[in-house]
């Protein structure tokens, strides 16, 4: 009993050493003097101090603390342990508090929409009090996504579009063949929207693309069923679900479930050592193709995109481009699909590395998939060092735009945020990253009987993640600005 003892004993506490000292040399190293950059396209002008640390070694700092957190992480090597870890939970609640919840959510959405539409078109043509650009960003694209990867997803509750499934769907059959590709184009199309055709800034154009999404949207569930669609095509659909396998609670068979943040993510592996077949069970196959290996990509590029392009150097880096004669759109297109192109492809390569380092007979691609649901915990983090911020300072705008959605507020609230917000969001970024290498390492002793490949699987994976976090790390430090030629 002593000897079975020691291993755990030792990897809980090499795992407790390796949180708190990476967290605090991150932070303690990171936080002097950074100022966050607003993701939010067009809603802040906001503008940080200049950083009182050289940014090479405020970016270098991260990456190697992220990149000691994973050596550390290679020393827990007991299986009992680990598997606890991500298989812990509890149950909450029954099938009635569901239906419940279900039926105020949907009311609650449907109403919200109708607002959203109605006051983007007749509402005041200013952005800063405007019920439609306050409720869907401040509320939706910070607010809800933030509640959907800290406490769980409430969209399939809150769209009202869902209510499509009651209609007669299903003309033709959802080709296989297209996975969730169609889910990944409406992504990248939205934040393309969001970043390039001013619907931060005007209402009426913003009502008109949720009157758009709406059409689509039915359109498409009566086309191939409202189930294939929300599940593989819808952008806003796909997103909550992968964002929400991050949450620590679920429904699992009708009845509210609690686990560890984050640990859902480790993929289930079937008897037969396919990844994401254990239970045939929908929901336990987050990823099942590289479709959604590149869904979770896009999850993080994004963020990396829209804070990049919010950035007084990005802004400059756009206009000297654009001196050269470039047109300004097709410099922001190549830079968005390019950069996509750049983080999916690095995760492919990782994973093919990662196949020849450990000598398996798994694929290239099982890997791949394997491994990419812990990029989404990586985006979540991203998402609250961006959006945190810009929640809690509008947060009084918003709370009197739901109290009186008919008349615009007379005089908006926005709160000044304190300097340590600034440590908040680096500690965001670097939480996201430490939680995304347990992930990964859960996953990789799922994946192999040997323990020596199980840790050598990862280092690739970590590489990647080390280039993201110092991107990353990079941009939350630059003063913000509107982006050139979009204002």
């Amino acid at each position: 009993m002593r000897r079975d003892a020691t291993p755990r004993w030792r990897d809980r506490v090499v795992t407790v050493a390796a949180a708190v000292v990476t967290f605090a040399l991150g932070v303690a190293l990171l936080a002097r003097g950074v100022a966050a950059s607003n993701a939010a396209v067009g809603l802040s002008d906001a503008a940080g101090d200049p950083l009182s640390v050289p940014r090479w070694l405020y970016v270098a700092t991260g990456g190697a603390a992220i990149g000691a957190s994973a050596l550390l992480a290679g020393f827990v090597t007991d299986r009992g342990f680990v598997a606890a870890i991500h298989e812990w939970r509890r149950d909450i609640g029954g099938d009635r508090l569901r239906r419940a919840g279900r039926l105020l959510a949907g009311v609650l959405g449907a109403a919200l929409v109708a607002l959203v539409v109605y006051r983007g078109f007749v509402g005041p043509q200013l952005s800063t009090v405007n019920f439609a650009v306050i409720v869907l960003f401040a509320g939706g694209r910070a607010g809800l996504t933030m509640a959907s990867y800290l406490v769980g997803n409430a969209w399939p509750a809150v769209n009202p579009l869902r209510a499509v499934d009651r209609l007669p769907t299903g003309v033709v059959a959802y080709p296989d063949s297209l996975g969730r590709w169609p889910a990944l184009a409406g992504i990248l199309l939205l934040v393309w929207v969001e970043t390039t055709t001013g619907v931060t800034r005007r209402p009426a154009v913003l009502a008109t693309a949720v009157v758009g999404y709406a059409v689509v949207t039915v359109a498409g569930a009566i086309l191939v069923g409202g189930d294939a669609w929300f599940r593989n095509a819808d952008p806003i659909a796909t997103a909550f679900r992968f964002y929400g396998r991050v949450a620590p609670l679920s429904w699992d068979g009708g009845r509210l479930t609690l686990s560890i943040p984050g640990m859902r993510l480790v993929p289930p592996v079937g008897p037969d050592g396919d990844v994401g077949t254990a239970s045939g069970s929908a929901d336990d196959r987050l990823a099942s193709g590289l479709d959604d290996v590149a869904v979770a990509v896009a999850l993080v590029w994004e963020l990396t995109f829209s804070g990049f392009v919010t950035t007084e150097q990005g802004a400059a880096a756009v206009r000297a481009v654009a001196a050269a004669g470039l047109p300004p759109l097709v410099i922001y297109a190549t830079l968005f699909l390019g950069g996509f192109a750049v983080f999916y492809l690095a995760f492919l390569g990782a994973a093919r590395v990662a196949a020849r380092r450990v000598r398996t007979t798994r694929s290239a691609r099982t890997l791949a998939v394997a491994f990419a649901p812990s990029l989404l915990i990586v985006a979540a983090g991203y998402h609250l060092a961006h959006y945190f911020g810009f929640f809690v300072s509008l947060s009084p705008t918003l709370a009197a735009a739901l109290a009186s959605p008919l008349s615009a507020p007379a005089n908006p609230v926005v709160l000044t945020l304190p300097a340590w917000i600034s440590a908040l969001n680096i500690a965001f970024v670097l939480g996201g990253h430490l939680v995304a290498i347990w992930v990964a390492h859960s996953t990789a002793y799922r994946l192999f009987p040997s323990r020596l490949q199980a840790i050598r699987s990862q280092y690739p994976f970590v590489a990647v993640m080390i280039g993201y976090t110092a991107v990353s790390l990079w941009l939350i430090s630059l003063p913000t600005a509107s982006p050139a030629f979009l204002g």
